[in-house]
């Protein structure tokens, strides 16, 4: 302490609880933010370092860059955005009834504070969002906790938008829980064991000898965290990881979180309820850095290819993991927004001058037809 207390007369500027100084924390930031903004404006979009950004300490530190950089890492046009839901989308929809029981029931996800009219507000958007992206794809179906993932989008993001993120998101990462039964996620749970088996064996053993299982961390997994955690700026920054990250990672996070309370789950009695209680129950202290970190070096060192066989699970069962690595390269190749708008300009200029005459944008650009 008293090294730390010379060090900060000496420097003439703060310390933090990690001995880094303040001037150096914004250092770091200022020189984080100006490698973002150039990832944006590379042509193509640095996709590369966007993810390695989001995944490193402090994830992509404002949700004024949340709204810039979650879509690039979905492919996401931002010119060319879904319509608001029209009236008609909670017709006769066989999930309207399911759909708005949870979102009623969602009040702990809004901000503290927020007046009760602009949370109603936002509750009817996140409503018709969920029932859109349904609508779109009739080959997904909902599941309790698809709603925690689509409010944070929705916060971040705004109505609009949420919409694009969470259409892309059910049809790549989250296609797994989104089947008619619970096989594929139960598939996706079962990579939790081995991960554990190959670090800590001991750990392991005593998770099986208690017969815990791992629907502990079933919450987790489908709504990423959303529903766990109290505090919402732990949340963002888990969104930003997983973003950025191969859909199994929050499963290696799952892990790491267990590895991380290992003398508590080993003093407790090995039985089933009391293991089961402990686990799922998350401590909202944890250091989310440093479990992100761990996390990557989990997914490094135990590939999912790796666990695959132990996990009882082919890579071609799940729809998430197969189709992953073509969106990774169709990420790969965007204009950055800049270019975006003027092309979107430039079309709609087209479009009032030769009225009937077809437009397009073209996929080489990085947009959607």
């Amino acid at each position: 302490m008293k090294r730390l207390k010379k060090k900060k007369q000496n420097a003439g500027f703060g310390v933090n609880e990690n001995g880094a100084s303040t001037r150096e924390q914004d250092y770091g930031r200022k020189q984080k933010l100006a490698e973002i903004h150039q990832a944006l404006i590379s042509d193509p979009v640095d996709i590369e370092t966007l993810r390695r950004t989001a995944a490193s300490k402090g994830g992509l530190l404002t949700d004024e860059l949340r709204r810039k950089v979650w879509p690039k890492l979905l492919n996401i046009n931002v010119y060319d955005l879904p319509h608001k839901p029209g009236r008609n989308v909670r017709e006769d929809h066989k999930d309207y009834n399911q759909v708005v029981l949870d979102v009623r029931r969602s009040m702990k996800r809004f901000p503290k504070g927020m007046p009760a009219l602009e949370r109603t507000v936002l509750q009817d958007q996140l409503i018709d969002i969920i029932l859109q992206v349904l609508k779109r794809n009739p080959q997904l179906h909902y599941y309790q906790g698809y709603h925690d993932v689509a409010v944070t989008l929705l916060l971040v993001a705004g109505e609009r938008m949420a919409i694009a993120m969470l259409d892309t998101l059910s049809k790549f990462h989250l296609r797994d829980f989104m089947d008619p039964t619970m096989d594929s996620t139960k598939h996706i749970l079962n990579y939790l064991m081995p991960i554990l088996e190959q670090v800590d064996p001991e750990l392991h053993d005593f998770m099986i000898r208690s017969e815990v299982g791992t629907i502990f961390a079933l919450s987790w997994l489908i709504t990423w965290y959303g529903h766990v955690l109290s505090e919402f700026k732990h949340t963002l920054r888990l969104y930003d990881f997983f973003l950025a990250s191969h859909p199994l990672m929050p499963i290696y996070l799952a892990a790491t979180i267990v590895l991380h309370r290992e003398k508590e789950v080993k003093q407790t009695e090995c039985d089933m309820a009391m293991v089961h209680h402990l686990l799922s129950r998350i401590p909202q202290d944890l250091p989310y850095d440093l479990l992100i970190a761990q996390s990557l070096q989990l997914f490094s060192q135990y590939p999912p290819s790796l666990l695959a066989k132990r996990a009882a699970l082919q890579s071609r069962k799940s729809l998430s993991i197969s189709t992953f690595h073509a969106f990774q390269l169709s990420t790969l190749h965007q204009r950055p927004d800049s270019v975006l708008q003027r092309l979107t300009k430039a079309q709609g200029s087209t479009t009032s001058r030769h009225g009937a005459r077809e437009t397009h944008l073209y996929r080489d650009d990085g947009i959607a037809d």
